[in-house]
């Protein structure tokens, strides 16, 4: 069952901008040390940075909450399986959030798509509560 769905668009210049004003000030205040890292190895750093920036959104959205109501922006964080594909990560109050969302008997997953064309960067957040399934004895 689907339990929440966000989506958000972000502006990459305006993500340069910031970047360029503000430098590891905001870095270190939206970003994991992982995602700053990825996006600072990448050609396309400003890119790189929007696209976690929009599944942050996307992520908060999902979560029913926004980022107004307590869930910090590093509470959310992308990663990378080895094949590449972007998972998203939840600690702390978003952790707290998705765990009192998810239906006993379930386990919450959260499915995060991204994609970028200069200027944009969009995400796409969907939380999927699945039946955890007991092993037969």
């Amino acid at each position: 069952m689907i339990l929440g769905i966000g989506t958000d668009l972000a502006n990459i210049d305006r993500i340069a901008g910031t970047l360029e004003r503000f430098g590891d000030r905001f870095r270190n205040r939206v970003f994991t040390d992982l995602e700053q890292a990825k996006a600072e190895r990448r050609r396309d750093v400003a890119g790189t940075y929007a696209k976690r920036w929009a599944a942050k959104e996307a992520c908060s959205k999902a979560l029913g909450t926004g980022l107004a109501m307590g869930i910090a922006w590093k509470d959310m964080s992308v990663k990378n399986l080895s094949t590449g594909q972007p998972v998203m990560d939840v600690t702390g109050w978003a952790r707290e959030r998705l765990d009192e969302m998810t239906p006993a008997g379930h386990q919450a997953i959260i499915h995060v798509t991204l994609t970028d064309d200069h200027p944009w960067a969009q995400a796409f957040v969907v939380i999927e509560a699945r039946p955890i399934v007991q092993p037969k004895s």
